[in-house]
């Protein structure tokens, strides 16, 4: 169900293997995206009555152009479902959420340093953001918070969400009462690529965003790819996976959880374990197989496992470093004796959880850091979901006449030594 490699230095072709077997790969990809761009065409061209369409086509749903956003009536019909014990657990989510990422918040800065001489750098919000939250048979308020609490800390002004209706044509009460909680009133019964390019080119009834962000499956991937440029986005993911680094101490039934937790996401996620131990992969093993009986989702997950799960053995630890920053994991747990000593080793890796009680699930609902994280190796040049992905920055200048004339005979060296001679006289027509 779940291989098992050694990891050393004769076999960099297999590790090679486990490294690319991340992404979605095929000629398959070719034709998914021929036909995401059709989608997003006739969206720009022939707006709602396309949305329309395609939520009938796709999600099985006939709607209406005015039932598209959701109604006052719905708002009330979700209050009324949704549980107070499970609304008051999502509340504190929210507030330590909200906790974590407002330490992250930048501010404008200006230096006098030099007489005569201003700089700095203005932080403003981006003024309209479009959420995109998987839904449909799903619920996801967990993806909600994640996207909107940075939106909200950075000031940005309007936020829009548009996630997938029900087969009943409605959206889940929770995901709802999640977003007034956020103060999100303007949401949007559409999912897919159909979502994707109502929010960067508008229609009708959706007013056009200046940024995307959420996570999606390879349409809605492959959907933000190609508007990038009409809109900024926040990454492009693929599917979700796990790396763990355990030694002979771990406990085997923890680490056969947290990889069984990873395989349930999705067919295609990554559940990895690596060590040194032997024994321990064995033990690891036979929880998995005990573990699995009793969960709900277990085909997909055997499915998971049995495409992208590994239980890696390495000949030892400098070996595991290599890879762990090879690979740059989105999750990765450290369930080693001493992992505060290591931590300053690990280069490449979305979200590092520490220790045998901070399982990844603890990332993705509770402790505070976004779980909206680089994957398929985009670690090595990409961070976490953060306020900082919903402002702009502009540049200030200032120098007064003095200051300026000092540096003229420079600035037009330079300019000459470009060929731009315009340059050069811009600068020096002031102070002649």
């Amino acid at each position: 169900m779940i291989k098992i490699i050694f990891l050393n230095k004769k076999n960099k072709v297999e590790i090679e293997e486990i490294y690319k077997n991340r992404f979605y790969r095929g000629n398959s990809i070719d034709d998914l995206e021929k036909k995401v761009r059709e989608i997003i065409l006739r969206v720009k061209k022939e707006g709602d009555q396309a949305l329309l369409e395609f939520t009938k086509e796709f999600d099985k749903v006939e709607l209406s152009p005015a039932e598209i956003l959701i109604s006052p009536e719905e708002w009330k019909e979700a209050k009324q479902e949704t549980k107070e014990d499970l609304l008051k657990i999502i509340k504190e989510a929210i507030h330590r959420i909200t906790n974590y990422h407002l330490l992250q918040k930048e501010n404008s800065w200006f230096t006098t340093s030099e007489r005569g001489i201003i700089l700095g750098q203005v932080v403003n919000p981006i003024e309209r953001v479009g959420l995109y939250i998987p839904g449909g048979s799903a619920v996801y308020p967990s993806s909600l918070i994640m996207a909107a609490v940075p939106a909200i800390i950075a000031g940005v002004k309007e936020i829009v969400m548009v996630s997938p209706p029900s087969p009943k044509g409605k959206m889940n009460p929770y995901l709802l009462s999640t977003a007034k909680e956020l103060g999100i009133s303007e949401i949007y019964k559409l999912g897919g690529v159909q979502a994707i390019a109502a929010l960067a080119y508008g229609t009708e009834t959706v007013k056009k965003v200046d940024k995307i962000v959420g996570p999606g499956n390879i349409y809605v991937t492959l959907a933000k790819k190609n508007v990038f440029g009409e809109v900024d986005i926040d990454m492009l993911a693929g599917p979700s996976e796990v790396l763990i680094w355990a030694d002979d101490q771990a406990n085997p039934q923890y680490l056969a959880g947290d990889l069984l937790a990873q395989a349930e996401h999705d067919v295609e996620a990554s559940a990895i374990l690596i060590t040194t131990s032997a024994s321990l992969v064995e033990k690891v093993k036979e929880e998995i197989g005990r573990e699995l009986k009793n969960l709900n989702r277990r085909e997909i997950i055997q499915e998971s496992l049995k495409k992208k799960g590994k239980l890696i053995i390495a000949e030892d630890e400098e070996m595991i470093l290599e890879f762990i920053n090879y690979f740059a994991p989105e999750h990765l747990e450290l369930q080693i004796e001493n992992p505060w000593q290591i931590l300053g080793e690990i280069r490449n890796a979305g979200a590092i959880f520490i220790g045998a009680y901070s399982p990844e699930p603890l990332g993705d609902y509770w402790a505070g850091p976004n779980h909206i994280l680089p994957t398929s190796g985009g670690a090595r040049c990409f961070s976490p979901l953060s306020v900082a992905d919903f402002t702009k920055k502009s540049s200030i200048i200032f120098y007064d006449k003095e200051r300026l004339g000092q540096a003229s005979e420079k600035i037009a060296s330079l300019a000459r030594l470009e060929g731009l001679e315009a340059h050069a006289r811009s600068i020096e027509i002031r102070n002649s």
